[in-house]
């Protein structure tokens, strides 16, 4: 459990110390953006697939480098996950945060989307949790296994937008 809360906290305090630095680094160009995309996309599809660890590194420091693709990395949509001790709500957070800057990427005619952001962060948690247990059927989680009840039933969106609203006293305060 203290690992997965400290790599959360790590990809919290690296996404939030990099809102300070982005004015050093110039806007994002044509061809990061597309390989953080590609590089979300994959991870997406095959989480467990450790051959692209240093991609998703790369992906996560870059997120909080560029001062044009903005995310707020709130876990509150994800309910207790951070805290719940299952040994892959970090990279499922870390999925969550880097699905949300692809969102900002492939909508950036909607700026300011938080709760777009949000909803594409939660489902791309869902389909990575989805494609964990194909690999790992013993990794459940109480939390992910709500949330893939609440988008059965047609109530995800819904709920992900009264969830987000726990993030907006936080990015008041950034």
């Amino acid at each position: 459990m203290r690992i997965a809360n400290w790599f959360c906290s790590a990809i919290l305090l690296l996404l939030c110390l990099g809102a300070g630095a982005q004015d050093k680094r110039n806007p994002s160009t044509p061809e990061e953006r597309k390989r953080f995309v590609a590089v979300t996309r994959d991870v997406i599809r095959a989480p467990l697939d450790t051959s692209r660890q240093s991609d998703v590194r790369w992906a996560l420091q870059w997120l909080s480098d560029v001062p044009d693709v903005v995310v707020d990395p709130c876990p509150a949509p994800l309910e207790d996950l951070t805290t719940s001790g299952n040994r892959y709500s970090p990279k499922i957070f870390g999925i969550y945060v880097l699905a949300m800057g692809a969102y900002a990427i492939e909508h950036s005619g909607s700026v300011n989307d938080p709760a777009g952001q949000f909803q594409a962060g939660i489902e791309a948690a869902l389909k990575a949790y989805q494609a964990i247990l194909k690999v790992d059927p013993g990794a459940t989680s109480d939390d992910l296994d709500d949330l893939l009840a609440k988008q059965r039933t047609g109530k995800l969106q819904e709920f992900v937008q009264q969830a987000s609203g726990a993030c907006k006293g936080q990015n008041e305060s950034s």
